[in-house]
């Protein structure tokens, strides 16, 4: 979706997926495909705008405050615009534990933004987060499905410069 963009609608190809999904559930239960839906239109536009969550709701006929509902509630959905890479990063105590809090400050300072923040080139989102659940394996962050753990600022200054090609 651009910015001058009016129209929010899946593209044909996700439209049939979407409708796949949502016939997966029996009439009356179609708030149960809201989680795919939302996952589907975060792949088409990068993110869930209120327009986007609009046609959600719409698609589910429900009240648009129930697709907001879920969407602010997980991490995993972006509610503005991102970079390319989305670095998420568990800022719990295990990994504070484990020089967490130096690695992300390290990591802050290198691409020059903070936390909620999109670099100048468009390329890498700060995202804080919860638990990624590698409470041992710490400092860690996620881009996408992909762990990277046990961080250093080496290995931080491997990593950017890898996806920075």
């Amino acid at each position: 979706m651009t910015e001058t963009s009016t129209t929010v609608e899946f593209t044909p190809e996700r439209l049939t997926i979407a409708q796949e999904m949502i016939a997966r559930y029996p009439q009356g239960r179609q708030k149960s495909a809201l989680l795919p839906l939302l996952h589907l239109a975060q792949e088409q536009w990068g993110w869930l705008s209120p327009e986007v969550m609009d046609y959600i709701g719409r698609m589910l006929d429900i009240q648009a405050i129930e697709v907001y509902e879920v969407a602010t509630f997980y991490t995993m959905f972006h509610l503005n615009p991102v970079g390319k890479h989305v670095i998420e990063y568990c800022r719990t105590g295990p990994c504070c534990l484990m020089g967490g809090e130096e690695v992300y400050d390290y990591l802050k300072q290198k691409l020059g933004v903070k936390a909620g923040e999109t670099t100048a080139d468009q390329k890498f989102t700060l995202k804080e987060v919860e638990c990624l659940a590698a409470c041992g394996m710490g400092p860690v962050f996620q881009i996408r499905e992909q762990y990277y753990m046990h961080l250093t600022k080496e290995r931080v200054d491997e990593i950017i410069e890898e996806l920075s090609r």
